[in-house]
């Protein structure tokens, strides 16, 4: 390849390096992506991209090195990424082994051996050093001025699409805080194990969800939603509510009101995943023979959200104890699960529900009522360190 047939096929990268990244909202999908093309660009080995958290003092990767589900932290001017961050300048190395700089436990752990590195500041507009990228082991000769350069200007392509990952995920996470708190309000005042419900609620649909082989941002999308299903609990009297025994005929057709009053709160929302949940408050009462309430729908008319979180919300409210009831055993509440499918519930639902159900019953037995937030929106809350 010429020299000019070269400069031709980066730029053609780097034009479609731009129009990736820009349209990555997924912090972690970003970082992923932005490693892969660097990779290819430069035509090297590895590349590692790191992020600085300003609350302790480091520079994060889950993105790194080749290590799937292993977050690496280097502390702020420790090691090569923390000098390039705490210096603000680009660090060639021929040889790693060579530089004071560089620390081997990486590679002793690995058995990866890291010859040349090329290591770049991230700077956002305002200059502010947000991370650095590591790139390391060029095919054939050390890294040279030109990889320098093209580094460069990924950097400040990148940086700007790291920084509105972050304000994305910032705002999801409001987002996510503010719907666990709707939902609590609700679930709190008739029963005294909010979070373990909350949580199975939320896991138990996700899962399903997963079982039917939705794409992942639904699965996402009923993993929070789902949360608020008896939100309109709200509009209910106390009286009923927390009736201990059976409610009479009148007292129960007051508390189906609960699904319309739960529609009412969340409908004309903007938010997409508050429009998930309005769908699944206002119809996870109804029954796929249209005997449910309180529209009596039927079949493919409930929308498939409200048909998940059906069968979520009655296998863990029968495996749960009450105050008009005790817990079921988890296999007897399976049973009723199956024999009401094409009645209560949606046969292709319930299949999937039987295809997730070891994993459904690992999440019951961890239901020790410990957790005060639904896990997935503790790791929400966690990554954004709430």
């Amino acid at each position: 390849m010429t020299r000019a047939e070269e400069l031709e096929n980066r730029l053609r990268q780097l034009v479609y390096f731009g129009g990736a990244v820009s349209k990555e909202t997924n912090l972690t999908k970003l970082l992923e992506l932005i490693a892969d093309q660097v990779k290819t660009i430069l035509n090297c080995d590895r590349c590692s991209v790191f992020i600085m958290d300003r609350q302790t003092n480091e520079l994060w990767s889950k993105v790194a090195l080749g290590m799937q589900h292993t977050e690496i932290r280097v502390p702020f001017g420790k090691g090569i990424v923390g000098h390039v961050a705490s210096s603000g300048q680009t660090v060639n190395i021929k040889d790693a082994y060579q530089d004071e700089r560089f620390t081997h436990d990486i590679d002793r752990l690995t058995g990866y051996r890291t010859r040349s590195i090329l290591a770049v500041p991230l700077k956002n507009v305002g200059g502010s050093i947000i991370g650095v990228f590591e790139a390391m082991n060029k095919a054939g000769l050390p890294f040279d001025g030109d990889d320098e350069g093209i580094l460069q200007l990924i950097s400040s392509l990148a940086a700007s699409a790291i920084e509105n990952a972050q304000l994305y995920e910032s705002l999801s996470k409001s987002q996510l805080e503010t719907i666990y708190r709707l939902a609590v309000t609700a679930e709190y005042r008739d029963q005294q194990d909010t979070a373990i419900h909350l949580r199975h609620i939320s896991e138990y649909s996700a899962l399903i969800a997963q079982g039917l082989g939705m794409p992942e941002r639904e699965i996402e999308n009923i993993r929070y939603a789902s949360p608020l299903h008896d939100i309109g609990k709200v509009g209910i009297a106390d009286a009923i509510l927390l009736k201990p025994g059976k409610l009479t005929a009148e007292e129960f057709e007051e508390m189906k009101k609960h699904t319309i009053y739960g529609s009412k709160i969340l409908c004309n929302a903007e938010s997409h995943l508050l429009q998930v949940a309005c769908k699944v408050a206002g119809s996870h009462h109804e029954k796929f023979d249209g005997s449910g309430y309180p529209s009596r729908l039927k079949g493919d008319q409930i929308p498939l959200y409200a048909r998940i979180v059906s069968v979520a919300d009655v296998f863990d409210a029968l495996c749960m104890p009450r105050v008009y009831k005790p817990k079921w055993d988890p296999e007897k509440a399976r049973e009723y699960i199956l024999e009401e499918s094409g009645k209560s519930f949606d046969p292709v639902v319930v299949e999937a529900f039987g295809k997730v159900y070891g994993e459904i019953l690992k999440m019951h037995a961890l239901g020790d009522g410990k957790s005060t937030i639904i896990p997935g929106i503790t790791r929400e809350l966690h990554r954004h360190n709430f």
